[in-house]
């Protein structure tokens, strides 16, 4: 069975180690001109470590983060809104609320897949499909035929706007910077959001004496004064907020700032089609106010894997794929958006009333939402 993976991110490594898995040695084919990771911290809950585990390699992703003890929610003010206790969680339903630097997850999967499948500097601009196999076109102008391709070259996915032509990506309202830094003295054992009428920021530690923060604003989408803001605007617009986000903003240097516009897919209607299949957020690309983006990409390998092993034809494995995994990529989509949307507000009676009831949820609420976000079907 010749597969062809379209995106060398966290979806198209997980799957590819899932065929392998499975006895199969697909190809993975990126546009960047090196499988190198783009990005900051990322977290991940009990869903993602369970699937680390389908795939054999959770202790080795484990030794590269860190493990909080908790979420806490703040006002402007630093008055806990809302708090999580991730080792009870993590008693419950496995390893929960543990950070980790992109990179470092990227360095763990790619020990496990041979140096001859990777294949950079191949940006997919179309697919032909047959009912024999697809044929995948290149922006250098090459193309290769395979019998079936998984495409999971993210939110902008060329190929997936080919066969879904209205699957644009959808702003979110609000625009976000990220940084990982050296840790300027800080000490905690939970991650945070503070929300406020400013926007919103996070900070968590990581291992090795880092810090990851990201900053959240309303902003008009490719806003030219967005683009334009550096670490010390961003310090001066959230200078009101409690100790320590100044503290982070100051001790941020420039090249450690990334900037983008925060964008989800609304969900398709089809995730599988004649020997293609789109995964992770090439299908169902979600904002990351749940924390779920790449978790959901760790699920959709296990779960592939699942459904492939079963009989070995991919079609039909896709189909299935596709039944399994709609209901809940697009709840946590939906949930997702409705939750930056709530914590985006910058009414001040809102503000309030959503902070006094966050107060007062009773903390089986809570545990139920995530309940559903932490068992999975494998």
């Amino acid at each position: 069975m010749k597969i062809g993976i379209i995106g060398g991110g966290i979806a198209g490594l997980c799957t590819a180690l899932a065929l392998q898995k499975l006895g199969l040695q697909p190809e993975i084919f990126d546009a960047a001109p090196r499988f190198e990771p783009v990005g900051a911290g990322l977290a991940l809950a009990a869903n993602a470590i369970k699937g680390f585990q389908r795939l054999g390699i959770d202790q080795e992703v484990i030794a590269e983060g860190n493990c909080l003890d908790g979420f806490h929610i703040f006002d402007a003010q630093g008055h806990l809104i809302n708090r999580t206790d991730s080792r009870a969680m993590s008693e419950k339903y496995g390893l929960d609320n543990f950070v980790i630097h992109r990179a470092n997850l990227h360095q763990v999967l790619l020990r496990h897949i041979p140096a001859t499948a990777l294949h950079p500097h191949k940006k997919a601009t179309r697919a032909d499909l047959y009912a024999t196999g697809a044929t995948i076109h290149f922006q250098d102008g090459d193309h290769r035929t395979f019998d079936h391709v998984l495409v999971a070259d993210g939110i902008n996915s060329s190929i997936r706007q080919q066969l879904v032509t209205k699957s644009k990506p959808r702003y979110a309202g609000y625009t976000c910077w990220r940084a990982i830094m050296d840790n300027p003295g800080l000490e905690s054992i939970y991650a945070s959001e503070t929300w406020g009428k400013a926007g919103r920021v996070g900070w968590t530690p990581l291992k090795n004496n880092k810090i990851y923060w990201f900053a959240c604003i309303n902003a008009p989408q490719n806003s030219p004064q967005m683009k334009a803001m550096r670490v010390e605007d961003l310090e001066r617009h959230f200078s009101h907020y409690h100790a320590p986000i100044p503290t982070l903003f100051h001790h941020t240097k420039p090249e450690q700032l990334l900037w983008h516009d925060l964008y989800d897919l609304a969900p398709l209607d089809h995730f599988a089609f004649p020997n293609l299949l789109l995964l992770g957020d090439a299908g169902h690309a979600t904002t990351p106010n749940m924390g779920q983006g790449a978790c959901q990409a760790v699920e959709d390998a296990a779960v592939f894997a699942d459904e492939l092993g079963k009989d070995f034809d991919f079609n039909l494995a896709a189909k299935r794929f596709e039944t399994r995994r709609q209901p809940r990529t697009q709840w946590i989509t939906r949930q997702s958006r409705f939750l930056g949307e709530v914590a985006q507000a910058e009414n001040p009676l809102f503000i309030k009333a959503r902070n006094f009831a966050l107060r007062h949820l009773p903390a089986w609420v809570n545990e139920k939402q995530l309940e559903k976000v932490y068992r999975v079907d494998f």
